[in-house]
């Protein structure tokens, strides 16, 4: 990747940064073994990775700290800070969850951007929309660059009578066309993986996850509706707005078979995904077919982790698990190791230059203008 490279000293940083991780867990729960990892093979991973300025277009942070920024900094990363109207208080309540954002994007040096949210469950307050519509407009003014829809809105949102509502309700409608109108990009989070719909499975990537938050678990609630209602609703979504920019996030939810994504590319333009949380899914997919779609759509697939910096979490800890979740992730897509996962090896994909390029730094700044400060 040495085209790429622009200065020793920048690298020679990058590389002091990464010294201290060299063994541990790939990130989370993921079914990612213990793997014993060199100080020189993590360096020169991240010196690569480094390398193509990339730009992770799906993180969580809510503090800040300098060390962690050096990390960012160090790494040459770019990274889109999203907020998340969760009723659940995850992230805290939604103003509060904004403010600690902003703080981390102002503390940044430039390294991170805004996704902002609204709040979905006001759908029936009179001026819903016209009280939204202004309200993004005006975070909008001071520096975010899209908006994020999650999950709730066809799995949680409910009208008085039981029923669900739709990310293409047409509550939203004027919501979107603002957002076109105004040249942002919505990030959509739309329904769960398909294994969210079955019994749990310890072989899946997301078997953790529905263990400990059963609320999401579609399996044990047959009431609510189905992913492919869901998937349905996004898609009508996009055709009723072609002016529109949508990231679908997490491959879409359509993880388990690329040849799904490919459809929704061919038919819909305005349509990209970003691959946050689910680079497993690909990982456990044939190779070949992963790396011919990779190629073929490389302007359509937007480099992503779901990483998170929560308040009061430690931030060393936070930086291991970026770190790692970066090495891992580079590996796989940009060079042709062996990667243990859950007993057995998978290779990775060495993908050429351009196309790594695009998948970790030009299609964020193609889907989502205004993710690199202007210069």
């Amino acid at each position: 990747m040495h085209k790429y490279i622009r200065t020793i000293s920048v690298l020679l940083l990058a590389a002091a940064i990464v010294m201290a991780s060299h063994a541990g867990r790939f990130a989370g729960a993921s079914g990612w073994v213990p793997i014993s990892v060199s100080q020189d093979a993590a360096a020169d991973d991240l010196r690569a990775f480094a390398a193509v300025e990339p730009i992770d277009s799906h993180v969580h942070a809510f503090q800040s700290d300098p060390g962690f920024t050096a990390m960012i900094s160090g790494l040459r990363l770019h990274v889109l800070d999203i907020t998340v109207a969760d009723t659940q208080g995850i992230y805290g309540n939604l103003d509060t969850e904004l403010a600690r954002a902003k703080s981390f994007v102002q503390s940044s040096d430039g390294h991170a951007c805004l996704c902002v949210t609204f709040d979905p469950f006001r759908f029936q307050e009179k001026d819903f929309a016209g009280n939204t519509v202004k309200q993004l407009r005006a975070e909008f003014g001071v520096g975010a660059v899209a908006v994020k829809i999650w999950k709730n809105i066809g799995m949680e949102l409910k009208r008085p009578d039981g029923s669900y509502v739709m990310p293409d309700d047409p509550a939203f409608a004027p919501i979107y066309r603002a957002i076109a109108a105004e040249n942002k990009t919505l990030i959509a989070h739309m329904a769960e993986p398909t294994s969210s719909w079955k019994p749990l499975d310890p072989d899946n990537p997301d078997y953790e996850y529905y263990k400990e938050n059963p609320e999401w678990h579609m399996y044990l609630h047959p009431d609510h509706p189905r992913k492919e209602t869901i998937l349905a609703a996004r898609d009508h979504l996009l055709e009723q707005n072609p002016k529109l920019r949508v990231v679908g996030a997490h491959l879409g939810s359509m993880e388990t078979d690329v040849d799904e994504i490919a459809e929704r590319f061919d038919r819909y333009p305005n349509f990209a995904v970003d691959m946050a949380a689910r680079m497993e899914y690909l990982m456990i997919q044939p190779r070949d077919k992963v790396r011919n779609f990779l190629i073929k759509y490389q302007d359509r697939v937007l480099y992503a982790t779901d990483l998170e910096f929560l308040n009061g979490q430690s931030a060393a800890e936070a930086e291991k698990d970026w770190r790692e979740t970066y090495t891992r992730d580079w590996r796989f897509l940009g060079t042709d190791q062996m990667l243990p996962y859950r007993g057995r090896q998978i290779q990775g994909l060495k993908l050429p230059e351009t196309v790594l390029r695009r998948l970790f730094h030009d299609n964020a700044v193609q889907w989502i203008p205004g993710i690199l400060p202007s210069k």
